[in-house]
């Protein structure tokens, strides 16, 4: 495991592992006394109960105790089960003796316990495999892959890929740098690209990594694709030797192959999971305040113009994933058409389109343009993990499709909200050059700090409406 999965998953095994022990404590206790008023000493029934979430606590996390969690099969899970309650209960008696507690814990407690301790954990750690599972393969969220090699070994290099990589791995393609194999298709992967195309294909395609595997290909000779991925915000795993690129490199394994990594976003992943866990409470509080608003909003729309109270358009979000975006309707029914027709009356320099008084948009869609509750359905969009409270603005998919390289840097974070574009007044930025750098800035300095500030600075551009239209 990698990144922020690596931390994701420590976290749940975690939180599973300390359940479990609580259950089983409870319930070893229960059948040992058959209730819970003839316990001989409650507190240092309690005592020992923490002591034992605090030794699995310091095992899970100080030797890296879940090392593989998502690829142990089912005898080597147990034989770590096994292993873990070796340790729990050799260290609990251990740390009880010393503190005197051992003489007065009853034996059969502990018996019972282990019993049902190695049960639980082996059950809640496959439902953890299983959920995890169903979620990567269900959602858009599993890690996109690109294998770049060549045709000799592409067949073996994706087969051991799809048997050794782990479950929130999918492979979304591949590329041939040696010969033109676009069209053709191996194993279940489609050929995408050849090496003549091969940045403007990635460009605009979703993918979150590439694995390049190209032995017979020089390094020199593929520094400045590398290079060109990272100014896309795409990390790269190269197997084996080192290039001169630019960037963060770690060493490490993909799929039991030894690769380095140049990796050009975020490392913070504790950070990236709490920002994960406060678009979740923020997506859920806004919901209950767009379902307060929705009555009222929805009765002006529909008095002031004919047609849905809710407008859906397909964006596009981290990496080149594609999802629905959801807003209060502010404009005319035929919005999209009427704005093929004012293209040459476009304010903007550049990708983005940006007119003053614009026709298309309507008296209500005015106000609530202005107050930013046209916004407010987004939180479904952040509930979901689509976008974040804060982020990059996610663009069109007409707009995507003009995307150079350095533009797409900018999708290389989950979209927001809000963002630093927001907060600097979004209406009144002309050139969409601009907007990028505006983005690329909340990027290449990401913190939660920096989430809370745009927050902050964002509720008073909503409430004095500067900067919107």
């Amino acid at each position: 495991m990698q990144g922020k999965t690596k931390y994701l998953v420590n976290y749940v095994v975690w939180a599973v592992d300390i359940l479990a022990i609580v259950i089983s404590f409870v319930l070893a206790t229960y059948i040992r006394f058959w209730n819970f008023r003839d316990m001989q000493d409650k507190t240092m029934h309690f005592i020992i109960c923490i002591l034992m979430a605090l030794i699995c606590t310091v095992y899970t996390f100080a030797i890296d105790a879940n090392r593989g969690f998502l690829k142990r099969t089912i005898w080597k899970e147990g034989t770590a089960v096994v292993k873990f309650e070796v340790v729990l209960i050799l260290g609990t008696i251990a740390i009880a003796y010393v503190l005197k507690l051992a003489e007065q814990f009853s034996r059969l407690v502990m018996l019972y316990f282990i019993i049902f301790d190695v049960i639980l954990m082996l059950v809640f750690h496959q439902l953890v495999k299983l959920v995890l599972k169903k979620y990567w393969e269900s959602g858009d969220t599993a890690i996109k892959l690109l294998v770049v090699s060549e045709k000799e070994i592409m067949m073996p290099t994706i087969r051991h890929l799809q048997h050794r990589l782990e479950i929130n791995y999918s492979i979304e393609g591949a590329v041939c740098l040696d010969e033109d194999m676009t069209g053709e298709e191996i194993r279940g992967v489609n050929i995408i690209a050849n090496r003549d195309n091969l940045i403007d294909t990635v460009t605009s395609y979703p993918v979150d990594e590439i694995f390049i595997y190209t032995p017979n290909i020089s390094q020199n000779s593929l520094n400045e694709t590398i290079a060109a991925f990272g100014d896309m915000g795409v990390t790269v795993h190269y197997c084996v030797e080192l290039p001169n690129i630019a960037g963060s490199t770690s060493v490490g394994n993909l799929a039991t192959y030894s690769v380095i990594s140049y990796i050009h976003g975020t490392e913070r992943y504790r950070a990236l999971i709490l920002k994960r866990f406060m678009d979740i409470i923020g997506g859920f509080v806004g919901l209950v305040i767009t379902a307060i608003f929705t009555p009222f909003v929805a009765l002006a729309i529909k008095l002031d113009s004919p047609g849905p109270v809710f407008f859906s358009q397909v964006r596009i979000g981290r990496n080149g994933r594609r999802f629905k975006i959801y807003k209060f309707r502010s404009m005319r029914t035929d919005a999209e058409k009427v704005k093929q027709e004012l293209a040459d009356q476009n304010e903007m320099n550049g990708l983005m389109f940006k007119m003053k008084d614009d026709p298309r948009i309507t008296k209500v869609g005015a106000f609530i343009r202005k107050t930013s509750i046209d916004e407010l359905p987004q939180f479904l969009n952040i509930f979901k993990g689509d976008m974040s409270l804060v982020g990059t603005r996610p663009p069109t998919e007409d707009e995507f499709e003009k995307y150079n390289q350095y533009y797409r840097r900018r999708i290389s974070m989950t979209p927001g909200l809000t963002g630093m574009w927001q907060i600097s007044g979004r209406s009144d930025i002309e050139d969409f050059d601009d907007v990028v750098k505006l983005d690329l800035q909340y990027i290449d300095n990401w913190s939660l700090w920096l989430d809370i500030k745009i927050l902050v600075k964002t509720v008073g551009v909503v409430l004095f409406g500067r900067g919107a239209r």
